[in-house]
């Protein structure tokens, strides 16, 4: 049976809200809905920001001291705005949706002492847009033993089988972390993160010139690459594990760089994550013929063109050339995800994400 489902995400890069309707049954993708986005605005940016902080010393899970329980109801808020503009500018009632996905904000995740926190209070939000919310998607994994993430994987397979193209294909999405999804045919799919996506670049340009990001990747393409910094940066034992295995945004922030231009630091910081990518390709079991690349990164045309001459002979194309949205398809695999979780099928499994077998998860509150 089709259900029609609202995807929420909020991302490790603390821009904004991304939600996206699709047509599913939980297995496969019947048709695309409208999406939209409901940016944060500086002082709810700058209360996440706070909440990173504070949440390295949360004692348990559900625990919300301080500045975090301000930073949940400013989060469910947003959330809550954002459907409300979204299905009145569609014009979309809310007796037609079955289920909303709602992430929440990721402020902590270390799957190792098996803890993961969303921020976002899912009984407050569904109470406030009437309608079934689905939430807490990562717990059960992590609870399991799994990694937590990435937990895209599965709806990147659902699209690539409406492909009906030759494999194996990776579906690559560059949000502040990156992550690829290895697909080949219906049996064969690995996923993991990768390593850096857009999140040290994002701080660094936004340290250096006040800029949220690097348009286009305008600046790293005026810049030099300093080499030896990206070598140095890639013995971070991460890269040689093999998939599964997801990351913390920041993990990585201690790799600074010290006493470069902004141009240069840029191109360094971009041809980093686009090295990290590469780097998975030995990991696999066979070389990709093909990627497509989503999030954000698909927008930077410095990394996309990095990314082709590393990953040569294979095919780089955007998700939006094939029809896809790049900025939100997380959004939807979140919908998606509520499907398959509403009808108990499985969201992870143990090449994306560790888990011993595989594992369904979300807990659904009622409005």
């Amino acid at each position: 049976m089709m259900m029609t489902a609202i995807g929420l995400m909020s991302g490790t890069s603390l821009d904004g809200v991304d939600i996206a309707l699709i047509e599913t049954d939980g297995k496969r993708v019947q048709s695309f809905g409208p999406s939209g986005y409901r940016p944060y605005t500086d002082t709810e940016r700058g209360l996440l920001r706070q909440a990173l902080t504070e949440a390295v010393h949360l004692p348990q899970r559900d625990a919300r001291p301080g500045v975090l329980r301000e930073a949940e109801r400013a989060v469910t808020i947003a959330h809550a705005e954002a459907v409300a503009a979204f299905t009145a500018q569609n014009r979309i009632s809310r007796e037609d949706i079955d289920i909303v996905g709602f992430h929440g904000q990721t402020v902590l995740h270390r799957p190792a002492e098996r803890m993961t926190v969303q921020i976002g209070d899912a009984a407050a939000l569904a109470k406030a847009i009437h309608i079934p919310v689905m939430h807490d998607f990562r717990a059960a994994d992590v609870a399991a033993g799994g990694q937590g993430a990435p937990f895209v994987p599965v709806y990147h397979r659902a699209l690539a089988q409406s492909l009906e193209r030759e494999g194996p294909m990776v579906v690559v999405n560059i949000g502040g972390v990156s992550n690829i999804t290895y697909i080949d045919g219906a049996d064969t799919l690995i996923a993991c993160d990768t390593g850096p996506g857009n999140a040290l670049l994002d701080d660094f340009v936004f340290r250096t010139t006040g800029q949220r990001f690097d348009c286009e990747g305008r600046m790293a393409a005026q810049g030099a690459v300093h080499v030896a910094w990206v070598v140095r940066a890639l013995e971070h034992p991460f890269f040689a594990l093999p998939p599964p295995k997801s990351l913390d945004r920041n993990d990585f922030a201690s790799l600074m760089l010290r006493d470069m231009a902004p141009a240069d630091g840029a191109a360094t910081l971009t041809a980093f994550t686009a090295e990290a990518i590469a780097r998975i390709v030995p990991l696999l079991p066979k070389e990709p013929r093909s990627w497509i690349v989503a999030g954000g990164g698909a927008r930077n045309l410095t990394m996309v063109r990095m990314l082709r001459e590393r990953l040569a002979p294979a095919t780089v194309e955007a998700a939006d050339a094939l029809g896809w949205s790049a900025d939100a398809i997380e959004a939807q695999a979140f919908g998606f995800l509520a499907a398959r979780g509403l009808k108990g099928l499985p969201l992870s499994y143990p090449a994306t994400t560790g888990v011993p077998i595989p594992m369904t998860g979300g807990v659904i509150v009622q409005p």
